[in-house]
């Protein structure tokens, strides 16, 4: 079980963890005002039990069971959810499948390292995973957050056999250099549970290469305002637009769309959120807050189960 921690209230934005110019933070206190919720999103995939016969026991060598099926080739046009953020009337992000939009296609983890460059931010993803980011180092290796601890593995390690591509273009944040982004990771390598500021591995990777405090947890004030909007495309002429306090919840949800897929995204909006017409000259956007009956964002717990030390 995940530690309970008392969430504490900011008093005033000089008490919220900010970062160095450079992208270095220099935190050897303690942080004021900061809850520290951590999530593990990025357990192994869960080993499939061997195949049984009839009487419950394993099929013989050349028996005449069902052959295993083959896994479907992924598609990030089927799987995926193409969306936009907003901070304000500003996009800071986006992923589209629209001719010119930033390259969505996948490799394998050994194709992924010939396109990697030192300080590209990269993204494994799977299937009914959440898809998990890291920060390529050079010499094949990636520093990323994984079981709530700061590692630098193989990047082909990393990938846990999943495929990948280089995500440098889905923030619109003017990245720092890539030097800069490198130190950022190594400074951070062995950082463990208490001493993380980060939920997930895609809020790590982005603070590395933006050095932006958003991405950090308690990085933003929640005083009532929803300053962002996670706008979620269902049909070329239709999308969804759903608002949040702060980039640390809107990257939540995100992922949460990520990892339960496409399809089951655009059933829980027409199960749940029922959208109003919209008006003349809406360009056929409907806007909402997520209602009680909706299931929420994944809290640390429910997002993955936490690692436990033995």
């Amino acid at each position: 079980m995940g530690n309970q921690v008392e969430k504490l209230t900011h008093l005033s934005y000089k008490e919220v963890p900010t970062a160095d110019p450079t992208g270095v933070d220099r935190d050897d206190g303690p942080r004021i005002g900061v809850s520290y919720i951590f999530s593990n999103d990025d357990e192994d995939v869960e080993p499939q039990p061997p195949p049984q016969g009839p009487d419950g026991g394993g099929l013989p060598d050349g028996g005449d069971g069902p052959p295993p099926p083959q896994p479907q080739p992924y598609d990030p046009r089927l799987h995926e959810v193409e969306c936009s953020v907003f901070y304000r009337d500003e996009c800071i992000y986006q992923k589209s499948f629209a001719p010119g939009s930033a390259a969505l296609s996948t490799y394998t983890p050994e194709n992924l390292l010939n396109k990697c460059k030192p300080g590209d931010l990269v993204e494994f993803v799977s299937q009914a995973q959440y898809p998990h980011w890291a920060v390529y180092v050079g010499n094949f290796q990636v520093v990323h957050l994984h079981r709530l601890e700061v590692i630098n593995s193989f990047l082909t390690d990393a990938s846990q056999g999943r495929r990948g591509r280089v995500v440098n273009d889905l923030y619109r944040y003017k990245p720092l250099s890539p030097s800069a982004v490198v130190r950022n990771a190594l400074a951070h390598v062995g950082a463990k549970e208490r001493e993380l500021s980060w939920r997930n591995s895609e809020s790590f990777a982005a603070w590395c290469r933006y050095g932006k405090r958003e991405f950090k947890i308690g990085g933003e004030l929640r005083i009532g305002k929803q300053p962002y909007r996670l706008q979620i495309q269902l049909s070329a002429q239709r999308s969804h637009t759903l608002e949040f306090q702060s980039l640390e919840d809107l990257i939540m949800e995100k992922r949460r769309n990520d990892q339960i897929g496409r399809a089951a995204v655009l059933q829980e909006l027409a199960t749940h959120l029922h959208p109003a017409e919209p008006e003349e000259g809406d360009n056929n956007v409907a806007r909402t807050t997520p209602p009680p009956g909706r299931p929420p964002a994944p809290s640390s717990e429910e997002e993955d189960r936490e690692a436990v030390a033995h």
